[in-house]
C-alpha cells in the first residue's frame, strides 16, 4: 500500500503516511478522499509542498479549486488561488480576517454562495508562541445530541453574517468597519442542522451565527453559544501544533475551526480550497433580521 492513514483520536483526525512523489496516484487520491470523509481532518507531516504542488494536489483531490478574490489582502496575483494567512503588514494590510480566525468558524458560510468543500493549509512560517489550529467535528457533535434536541434543532435556521464573525475580535465593532462588512455581503439564513447530499447531518454553527430565525436575539444567541460549547468538547476536537512544511486538509462542510491566538508576524500559512457544490443557505429576510433585534 502506497499510503496509510493513522487515526489521531476516535472521532477526529488522521495522519497520512505517503511519499510526496505518490500524491497524485489514483489509489492515493481515492484513499485520502475516503479518509477525509471519515476522519474530518488529515495531517501530512512536513511534506513541504510548493505553491504549485499544493494547487495541483488541491485540484487532484477536488476536481476544481475555489477561485480567489484577489482584492482581499493576502491574495497575490503571482500565486493564483493561494491565500496567505498572516499578520505580516507587508502581506496583509487588513488584519481583521486573520484576527477573526481566533474564533470558531466555517469558511464561507456567512456569504450567499456555495460553501468551499475543503481547506488545504500549509505552514510556511511559525510564531514563537501560539498559532496552533483547532478543529471540531460538527457531524459527531450532532450525532451525540439527545434525540429530542436533534428534532428541535432540525426545525431551526440561523442567521450568519461577516459582521458577526468579526465582532469578537473588536468587542464593539467601529461603525466604519461594520458598514464595510455589511457592504461585502448581506446576512444569510442557514439550517442549524445541515443534511448533506449523502444523508449525513452536521451542525452548522460558529461565531458568525448571530441569531435564530423567529427567535428574539438573546434567546437565539444563547442557544448558538451553548451549541458551540457542546461541539468544542475534547472528544470532538483535534488541535494541530504546526511544524514548518506541514500540510493539513479539513472537511470545511462538516468541521469548524479556530486558531490559538498569536501576535508574531512571522506566522505565514498558505491556503487553497477545494470548490464546493452545496449551498445550504439563502439571504436572510428583513423580517428575520428585525425579529433578531428584539429582546423578548
Amino acid at each position: 500500500m502506497s499510503v496509510a492513514i493513522e487515526p489521531i483520536k476516535p472521532l477526529i483526525g488522521g495522519v497520512v503516511h505517503v511519499d510526496k512523489a505518490r500524491l497524485g496516484d489514483d489509489d492515493v487520491v481515492e484513499t485520502i478522499r475516503a479518509a477525509l470523509e471519515g476522519r474530518g481532518v488529515l495531517v501530512f507531516p512536513r511534506i513541504d509542498l510548493s505553491n504549485q504542488e499544493q494547487r495541483d494536489f488541491t485540484d487532484r483531490l477536488g476536481g476544481a479549486r475555489q477561485k480567489s478574490i484577489v482584492k482581499v489582502p493576502g491574495f497575490d496575483a503571482g500565486a493564483e488561488d493561494v491565500y496567505k494567512i498572516t499578520l505580516d503588514k507587508k502581506l496583509n494590510t487588513e488584519p481583521d480576517y486573520v484576527l477573526g480566525t481566533f474564533f470558531w468558524h466555517v469558511d464561507g458560510v456567512m456569504i450567499d454562495n456555495v460553501i468551499p468543500k475543503a481547506g488545504v493549509l500549509s505552514a510556511r512560517g511559525l510564531p514563537s508562541s501560539g498559532g496552533s489550529t483547532e478543529f471540531a467535528n460538527l457531524y459527531a457533535a450532532y450525532e451525540r445530541l439527545p434525540e429530542d434536541e436533534k428534532r428541535q434543532l432540525e426545525a431551526l435556521r440561523a442567521i450568519h453574517s461577516i459582521e458577526a464573525s468579526l465582532r469578537p475580535a473588536f468587542g464593539s465593532t467601529p461603525k466604519e468597519r461594520a458598514d464595510y462588512y455589511r457592504s461585502m455581503s448581506q446576512p444569510v439564513e442557514n439550517p442549524l442542522v445541515w443534511t448533506h447530499p449523502d444523508g449525513r447531518k452536521s451542525l452548522l454553527i460558529g461565531t458568525h451565527a448571530d441569531g435564530v430565525v423567529g427567535w428574539p436575539g438573546p434567546h437565539g444567541r444563547s442557544l448558538l453559544w451553548r451549541l458551540m460549547q457542546w461541539a468544542a468538547q475534547p472528544d470532538f476536537v483535534y488541535t494541530h501544533r504546526w511544524q514548518v512544511g506541514d500540510l493539513l486538509i479539513w472537511d470545511n462542510e462538516g468541521l469548524m475551526h479556530r486558531v490559538v491566538p498569536y501576535t508574531d508576524e512571522g506566522r505565514v500559512m498558505h491556503r487553497t480550497q477545494i470548490a464546493g457544490h452545496n449551498k445550504p443557505g439563502r439571504l436572510a429576510s428583513p423580517e428575520a433580521l428585525a425579529r433578531m433585534g428584539e429582546l423578548s
